[in-house]
């Protein structure tokens, strides 16, 4: 494809819209922007915007009215719901009553007045933002969060400020019109919140417009705000909650305290007083440093630490198991030939450990014999398939063992249901 305006993506055609059947992934996010040119160009570096003129492309994820029911329907409190208004200050007391409990008459006359509604981790009640948030975890290996944003006709929740994690803004109705100012701490930290006080915002840079169907992506630390044009706005900000290499670092180095008693010491006795003399500290850093980057043993030890934040994200990123009571009742009813397939958004980890393969999954350990490896390593990355093509010289008996295992574990999932 033929380079992009900076900040801006080409329209999409058409012949790309994806159907509502279609699996949520980056590239569908993205569209008609590849996977690669998005990790290549954009990613951690600038803004992306994406136009579509397709107004129904995030209408499977979310509504004005579906917003209505969770705000009505659904026992959602204080923090999980909160008002911002950038021209006047909100207080959670404006909007509650005892035990956090929305006053929803009240939230909706100061939406009324101005105000912005935003509802946080809605993925963990939507069923539809959980597996859009599976499902680029599963591509990241990041965990991802969706707070969303409902704004009346010409209003302003935020001041300008940057964000410590990467951002996807998906327009779901309405509009909004979007200023891009500069970085003041590239790529920040957790900790490394915006701080108006002692950051610039700088000068615009790029502003443009997102309407329904559009998407933007932010990287961290850049500086933005956003206003709503003259129709009610609700958008969805995908929150990338990534590991760094900080993380991965500070993980290695722990590892390494538990193996050698050198890094466990106490600081010199007396290393706050005036006058102190810290040659010989800053030595024995010096040796320390050199000792994490000459490790007998620095792969194995690499290992276990990226292990450490597989597990951490396996742990926080549950499997979606809509419809499993009645793949369970037709478990019976499945032959070699029946369809079925990986479910969408399962991030799992396969293991041969001598006579058994293991997968792990959310808090599951789930053992297989080790000549089945091959088998359940098929089953859990193809979206389609049958217990027939399954490899690893199984007889038919040993294929569907294997298949209804899976389904039992909520793994695979039969496509006939």
């Amino acid at each position: 494809m033929s380079s992009p305006k900076p900040g801006f993506s080409s329209h999409a055609s058409e012949e790309n819209v994806f159907s509502p059947e279609t699996r949520p992934s980056l590239e569908w996010l993205v569209n008609p922007v590849s996977e690669e040119t998005f990790f290549e160009s954009y990613w951690e570096k600038q803004t992306l915007v994406v136009k579509r003129n397709q107004p129904n492309y995030f209408h499977s994820l979310l509504s004005l009215d579906e917003v209505d029911r969770v705000l009505t329907t659904l026992d959602r409190r204080y923090p999980d719901i909160t008002l911002k208004n950038a021209n006047r200050e909100i207080t959670s007391d404006d909007y509650t009553v005892e035990d956090d409990a929305l006053d929803v008459a009240k939230v909706y006359q100061l939406f009324d007045e101005g105000s912005t509604i935003t509802l946080a981790f809605l993925d963990t009640v939507v069923p539809s933002l959980t597996s859009f948030c599976r499902a680029l975890e599963g591509e990241f290996s990041f965990p991802f969060q969706t707070n969303i944003y409902m704004t009346p006709p010409g209003a302003q929740g935020a001041k300008p400020h940057y964000d410590t994690h990467d951002v996807f803004v998906l327009q779901v109705a309405g509009s909004k019109k979007w200023s891009i100012y500069g970085t003041p701490v590239e790529l920040p930290l957790p900790a490394q919140d915006f701080d108006s006080a002692i950051h610039e915002q700088g000068a615009s840079i790029l502003e443009f417009q997102l309407d329904a169907g559009d998407v933007a992506y932010i990287p961290r630390g850049i500086v933005h705000d956003a206003r709503s044009t003259d129709v009610v706005s609700l958008h969805i900000t995908a929150g990338v909650l990534r590991y760094t290499w900080t993380d991965l670092l500070l993980e290695f180095v722990a590892g390494a305290a538990l193996n050698d008693p050198s890094f466990r010491k106490a600081l010199p006795p007396g290393f706050a007083r005036p006058g102190f003399d810290r040659t010989q500290a800053r030595e024995t850093l010096r040796g320390l440093l050199r000792k994490v980057s000459t490790r007998a043993d620095f792969d194995a030890a690499l290992d276990t630490s990226l292990d450490y934040f597989v597990d951490r994200l396996m742990s926080v990123c549950p499997p979606v198991l809509r419809g499993q009571m009645a793949q369970l009742a037709k478990l019976d009813e499945l032959t070699v030939d029946t369809a079925v397939g990986a479910r969408p958004g399962v991030i799992t980890r396969l293991q041969r450990n001598g006579e058994s393969a293991t997968v792990e999954c959310y808090g599951s350990r789930i053992l297989f014999p080790s000549h089945a490896h091959d088998a359940v390593q098929f089953a859990l990355n193809h979206a389609r398939f049958t217990a027939s093509d399954l490899p690893g010289g199984l007889d038919e008996a040993g294929k569907l063992a294997v298949v209804r295992r899976l389904i039992r574990e909520g793994l695979v999932a039969s496509l006939s249901i």
